[in-house]
């Protein structure tokens, strides 16, 4: 008799877990213990959200990851997303690959980027190939003051294509545009390569903060748009999105 009520009590304390999943955004469980993703970015149902190294809770987490040749700016990007700031001279270019996270909350929900900074030398790229498949999204970049690091591109995503997740989102970034007098790419080619491609595109400077911000905030978007969407939602249109707001702070400024 003990036994059956045992298992009766099991079965009953386990319900919560066979429910369908919890949308994003939702009530917060009790308690600060920490919840790992699954790999579509969204917590275990049955434990509280995450809590990030900052001590900052979060509802979602996505693996985001900076890819492309040594020196466009990588780094210094990520640290202007993170930090707010600029490496300003020379610095150590990466070895292998590192990381930083940051939450940002996006319609009430918490989400936090997991964002991967890699080597652009060909000697580390076997170290960086065993990332890609776990990465939800890619920034694939280029120097718009390095016409091989444009040119370098088309292999760039023949290796994505090879490595990387079938789903995952992807966008292309001509970094570096604050340096007019040096330029030797235009933004209409980097437009055209990625209409050719079909992947989003836009311009982006680390040393003043043009568009970094809107990078990350837009893949973001997606992949939360991604793991919590109705059956009946609209696709979330990622390049719109980006236009969208580019015009907005453009007609700000003017």
């Amino acid at each position: 008799m003990s036994r059956k009520k045992a298992a009766k009590g099991k079965s009953s304390a386990s319900s919560p877990c066979a429910s369908p999943r919890r949308k994003a955004g939702g009530k917060r469980g009790k308690g600060g213990s920490r919840s790992e993703p699954q790999a579509n970015g969204l917590a275990h149902p049955c434990r509280p959200p995450g809590l990030s190294s900052s001590g900052e809770f979060y509802d979602l987490a996505f693996k985001v990851m900076l890819v492309g040749d040594s020196g466009v700016g990588k780094t210094c990007l990520l640290v202007r997303f993170k930090d707010g700031a600029f490496l300003a001279g020379s610095f150590i270019s990466t070895v292998g690959i590192d990381f930083r996270n940051k939450v940002l909350n996006l319609d009430g929900v918490k989400i936090k980027l997991q964002i991967w900074d890699t080597a652009g030398q060909e000697r580390f790229r076997s170290v960086t190939h065993a990332y890609y498949r776990d990465a939800q999204a890619l920034l694939l970049l280029y120097d718009v003051t390095n016409k091989k690091s444009f040119d370098n591109i088309q292999a760039w995503l023949t290796e994505i294509h090879e490595y990387a997740q079938q789903d995952v989102v992807l966008m292309l970034l001509g970094n570096k545009a604050e340096v007019t007098h040096e330029r030797v790419v235009k933004r209409e080619e980097g437009e055209k390569l990625a209409k050719e491609f079909g992947v989003p595109f836009m311009e982006t400077s680390a040393k003043s903060g043009l568009n970094v911000e809107l990078a990350f905030t837009a893949i973001a978007k997606e992949l939360k748009h991604r793991a919590t969407k109705e059956a009946d939602e609209p696709k979330f249109q990622l390049q719109e999105y980006v236009d969208r707001e580019m015009r907005g702070t453009a007609c700000c400024r003017s």
